[in-house]
């Protein structure tokens, strides 16, 4: 009876450890957006995405905090969190979702610069809109380079753009993401 319990849980073990292999995982991704205009562009870089991607389903999801946005200018930067994206109420974006016809990827069979797209749901400035995210991924030992370039329309999350700068401000945003994962491991 003990033999057969301590099997079991054994069993249970290595199952979890299977599964925590296939998840991957980065706290230092990259996210960079711009905006170009006649009068100026606007650009932003944030070294603090954190994403998880499960390659045994396909289940993929980062978050990024608003306030860790750079900007070259400190005006920008500070209109960015107070009038734009009300960081203080909004503190993260993030996106939730599955990778499009996903069949369990291991690393062996995994070619170079695969061009996946995720469905899911995009959240921005407490406002949730289902997108498609095209995306490349590379494996790299045993780490995966992700990478994924999109538009955002402000107007679609509720973003108000002022009047008197509608014109400095692109209709479309550019947001490119980069990342390295890792393992996770329990």
């Amino acid at each position: 009876m003990k033999k057969g319990i301590i099997i079991a849980l054994l069993a249970l073990g290595l199952g979890q450890v299977a599964l925590a292999q296939n998840r991957y995982f980065t706290r230092d991704g990259h996210v960079e957006f711009f905006s170009e205009t006649p009068l100026e562009n606007i650009e932003a870089t944030n070294d603090k995405m954190t994403s998880v991607v499960d390659f045994e389903n396909g289940k993929f999801e980062f978050a990024v905090l608003i306030k860790s946005f750079e900007f070259e200018k400190a005006l920008m930067e500070e209109h960015f969190n107070e009038n734009y994206m009300e960081s203080n109420d909004f503190p993260k974006a993030s996106f939730v979702g599955e990778i499009e016809d996903f069949v369990g990827i291991r690393n062996s069979n995994f070619p170079p610069g695969v061009e996946m797209a995720a469905h899911g749901k995009l959240t921005i400035h407490g406002v949730t809109n289902d997108v498609v995210l095209p995306a490349i991924v590379t494996p790299d030992g045993d780490e995966y380079r992700l990478s994924s370039i999109f538009t955002v329309k402000p107007s679609d999350y509720d973003i108000e753009i002022p009047n008197t700068v509608r014109d400095n401000i692109a209709q479309e945003i550019k947001v490119t993401v980069s990342a390295v994962i890792v393992p996770l491991k329990k």
